[in-house]
């Protein structure tokens, strides 16, 4: 049994708490939160896991004052969004090292993970708050889209990155991983970016098009499409952001 009374209370977010407890990381949902998310969050990690990344390692689901929690190990370390805060000056240096983990993590495959395209299209047909014209077209662009299977993370930024005492990396919160396209992920990624820093947002999609050897002109294409699934999670200070990115870009 898990005790909380002295554990570390690392985040709070509203549908999760995420505690440091001895030598693991609990991670705590309301009971609004589905059961069966936090399970594939479970699963996607294990089997993220069996390719090979260095990923903290689950320990189990179990629950927790009646709550559902996600337990996995804990590494000491600091994320890498800490340390380009801290050192401004190797910015470009740590958002080559960012770029190049990315690029590992699209190099590798597992194919029991869900199809990015499969998840795309529900988000864009569950979206009301654009209008059937602007699905219908988002949808087409999608379907356009050459088919990848490779390890896609859905929300890789700089704060899911963690540096080891040993200088290592390990990737963490596969929430959202799945199998697809990389540009579409590298989308996701700037997109992230640009919602707080514009100018690291540039220099991310520079730097990951010139190391994958990707015209930034394709890895633009997806931004529309995953601008609309980032407006599914229905945050009210985004939702200005992503509609503009929905209507700027042409569906040519």
């Amino acid at each position: 049994m898990y005790n909380l009374v002295d554990a570390e209370l690392l985040i709070k977010r509203a549908h999760k708490e995420v505690y440091k407890c001895d030598d693991c990381i609990i991670k705590i949902f309301e009971s609004t939160y589905a059961k069966s998310d936090i399970f594939n969050e479970a699963l996607n990690t294990v089997r993220v896991e069996e390719t090979g990344l260095a990923v903290p390692r689950v320990k189990e689901v179990t629950e927790i004052e009646g709550k559902w929690a996600l337990v996995t190990e804990y590494n000491e370390g600091v994320t890498l969004e800490k340390l380009m805060k801290e050192h401004p000056e190797r910015l470009e240096e740590y958002m080559e090292q960012f770029v190049d983990l990315q690029i590992e993590i699209h190099g590798r495959q597992s194919s029991l993970l869900r199809r990015l395209k499969g998840k795309l299209t529900r988000q864009i047909n569950s979206l009301k708050i654009i209008d059937a014209t602007t699905r219908y077209e988002l949808l087409a662009r999608l379907e356009g889209m050459p088919k990848h299977k490779k390890l896609c993370h859905g929300d890789y930024n700089p704060s899911n990155v963690l540096v080891t005492e040993d200088g290592s990396f390990k990737v963490i919160d596969w929430a959202h991983a799945t199998q697809g396209n990389a540009s579409a992920d590298a989308a996701m990624t700037y997109l992230l970016f640009a919602l707080k820093d514009q100018e690291k947002a540039d220099l991310y999609l520079r730097l990951y098009c010139k190391k994958s050897d990707t015209a930034r002109q394709y890895v633009q294409k997806w931004i529309p499409i995953v601008a609309a699934s980032q407006l599914t999670k229905d945050n009210e200070l985004e939702k200005e952001f992503l509609m503009k990115w929905i209507d700027v870009m042409d569906f040519e």
